[in-house]
């Protein structure tokens, strides 16, 4: 039997969330493979065992040491959703490692966690998405050129955090400040995008090299004004439906844009592409390159209206690292 790493936690406000998936994501392997959740918290790596005991992770060559035994893993499942574990960091480290991981390259991670960087590198393909402007924290935002841009309503977002933590839709000209020292407190750098009106949707993608699966695409209907925090993990407070229910073409072509965004980018396992679809055009928001894999979570919920069990499609990306 094959002994897996699940990391889990991370330094991002998503910490939680990523606990959650990493719970749900070991109790579906538990019964194909030895499985070990490893929390990552700045420079604190440990498995906790059944007893309430911290076993620490020796970095120099990430196996774990219990009662001077080192456990090695043969591959690591990565559910950290944020920093180290979706920008590159750790896919960095088990590259130089030789340890074998279940998410997107470093570079890939890097790029796609980059929100503007990815829409720019996307750009060159044509791939329809809204205006933005992105703002660092030495910049001395010009609101009358950023309203100019965007337009109003607009959002204001982190570039490089997700869960919508920080993100604000901005109806008035002088709540825009506000909206950008909210998300400032996430990144050091921030997003403003047009608002469109219209359908939010979702499309989950996985590919190896035995299999390409396009899942079912997902209709999100918040409760609140936009798919934020609450309405994301608070159950009730948005309707996800899956199969989403709009005409065939246009599904279709979500599904085409997305398998397309998965390819240009170099994307590997399990990743999520999110999109407003304006006037029956879907446009591009942004990619989950470690989605959340918890109850509430959008991706389990594809896998099953498609049939597939969720131990087969995580078991299919674990054992793609081995072939």
């Amino acid at each position: 039997m094959k002994t897996i790493a699940i990391v889990a936690g991370g330094d991002s406000s998503e910490y939680e969330i990523s606990l959650k998936s990493a719970d749900e994501v070991s109790k579906i392997l538990s019964s194909r493979y030895l499985v070990y959740i490893i929390i990552i918290k700045g420079i604190n790596w440990y498995w906790e065992d059944q007893k309430g005991r911290y076993h620490n992770i020796d970095k120099n060559d990430f196996t774990l040491v219990v009662d001077d035994f080192h456990i090695r893993f043969d591959a690591v499942f990565v559910a950290i959703h944020g920093t180290p574990g979706e920008n590159g960091l750790l896919q960095g480290y088990f590259d130089m490692m030789k340890i074998s991981y279940t998410s997107c390259d470093a570079f890939c991670s890097a790029l796609t966690f980059n929100k503007q960087a990815c829409k720019l590198f996307l750009k060159e393909y044509k791939i329809p998405m809204a205006d933005a402007v992105l703002l660092r924290r030495t910049d001395h935002p010009d609101l009358v050129s950023i309203i100019k841009e965007t337009g109003i309503p607009c959002f204001v977002k982190p570039n490089d955090s997700g869960s919508s933590f920080g993100v604000t839709k901005v109806k008035k000209k002088e709540d825009l400040i506000a909206a950008i020292e909210n998300a400032f407190k996430e990144s050091d750098e921030v997003l403003i995008e047009a608002f469109m009106e219209g359908r939010e949707v979702a499309c989950g993608v996985i590919k190896t090299k035995s299999r390409a699966l396009v899942l079912p695409v997902t209709e999100i209907i918040s409760k609140n004004e936009f798919f934020d925090y609450e309405a994301k993990y608070t159950p009730g407070m948005s309707d996800e439906v899956t199969p989403a229910k709009m005409a065939g073409n246009i599904t279709e072509e979500i599904q085409r844009l997305s398998s397309r965004i998965y390819d240009l980018l170099g994307c590997r396992g399990i990743v999520r592409v999110d999109f407003i679809v304006v006037r029956n055009k879907p446009f591009f928001l942004e990619i989950n390159t470690v989605p959340g894999m918890t109850e509430e979570s959008l991706i389990p919920k594809q896998a099953m209206a498609d049939g597939i069990r969720l131990e087969d499609l995580y078991s299919l990306v674990i054992e793609d690292l081995f072939d």
